[in-house]
């Protein structure tokens, strides 16, 4: 089974490269926050940056259960909800989309292919203020996104790596082209 993983700063556009990319791909979408938060994987919710704290090791452990867990039954839409109903009715998974600024620090040995979303920073500052994200969050993505935060920590775990700028939207049809698939 092929997977792809999808990263990089909040407001990138991660949610929408990866389910259009499964569709495409005829791949199982796999959303890590609802997975995240249906198993309680987080240790705390952190109030003054509104967000969920991860262990990242205890979420990789979970993460490749589920994924050996689904490419061995029937597919099982609890984490695929919110893509059109056609994607939905695969019967055998070929490969896996999964979408998630912490999908990076899946190991290696578990991913093909991990895309890094990149946005240019005006943009993702309108990006983030459309989601209500508050100021100091706004100011820590978009630090994130200048210092390459995801990227940088892809390349630490050897990746094979594809950047996709999302600044002025995407083409699915160039994309799946250059992964080859």
């Amino acid at each position: 089974m092929k997977a792809v993983i999808i990263s990089g700063t909040p407001g990138t556009g991660k949610t929408t490269l990866s389910k259009r990319l499964a569709l495409r791909l005829n791949y199982f979408y796999f959303d890590v926050n609802d997975f995240i938060a249906k198993n309680k994987l987080y240790e705390s919710y952190d109030r003054k940056r509104k967000t969920r704290v991860v262990d990242v090791a205890n979420l990789n452990k979970e993460l490749i259960k589920e994924i050996n867990t689904l490419t061995k039954k029937p597919i099982n839409d609890k984490y695929n909800k919110k893509i059109p109903i056609k994607h939905k009715k695969l019967k055998k998974i070929s490969g896996i989309v999964i979408d998630s600024h912490l999908s990076h620090y899946l190991p290696r040995r578990y991913v093909d292919l991990c895309i890094i979303t990149k946005c240019g920073i005006n943009e993702l500052n309108k990006r983030l203020k459309k989601k209500g994200y508050g100021k100091n969050k706004i100011q820590e993505n978009l630090q994130a996104e200048i210092f390459d935060i995801c990227l940088n920590e892809a390349k630490e775990r050897k990746h094979k790596i594809m950047i996709i700028d999302t600044t002025k939207g995407f083409n699915i049809d160039i994309i799946t082209r250059k992964i080859g698939v």
